[in-house]
């Protein structure tokens, strides 16, 4: 049993932990964020937090149930596609809010849309919960995509 608490606390704060390596890149996202035009139907800035709390930890759980099923060495492909898409969804805040990048942050956010749903099917045939886990995650990120073309768009001097 203390195996299974001690994997799931390190896949949940792995996930975390790409959010906080993005975290560092977007101290003042919330001042750059409010100057920048958005569309209407953008959320209001105190509600990135909460929203990507939620789902880094609801993957972590994901890539826990994958390694409880498999084990790291049978499950190498999915958990290795999930590491790779917690790079590419560090990456984007970096380039969007550090380095005001909005076509690089736009193109970014394709490839991890992609990453993310090849993650969700490498769980989903592992065990179905884990997939299911990164539906939010991924119809977020698909929202955030939207997004990010859109701000991108009305802002052509500012990314």
């Amino acid at each position: 049993m203390g195996k299974k608490i001690i994997g799931l606390a390190g896949w949940i704060l792995l996930a975390l932990a790409a959010g906080a390596v993005g975290g560092v890149a977007s101290t003042n996202a919330g001042t750059f964020y409010q100057d920048l035009a958005r569309p209407g139907w953008a959320p209001p800035s105190e509600v990135f937090g909460p929203v990507w709390t939620v789902l880094y930890i609801l993957i972590g759980i994901a890539a826990w149930l994958v390694w409880l099923e498999r084990g790291f060495s049978a499950a190498r492909a999915a958990l290795g596609l999930f590491v790779v898409q917690l790079v590419a969804n560090a990456l984007w805040t970096w380039l969007f809010f550090a380095w005001r990048e909005g076509a690089l942050a736009f193109a970014e956010i394709l490839i991890l849309w992609v990453l993310i749903l090849a993650t969700l099917i490498a769980f989903w045939r592992t065990r179905r919960l884990a997939g299911a886990l990164f539906v939010p995650y991924l119809l977020w990120v698909t929202y955030a995509t939207f997004l990010t073309y859109s701000v991108w768009q009305l802002n052509p001097g500012k990314l």
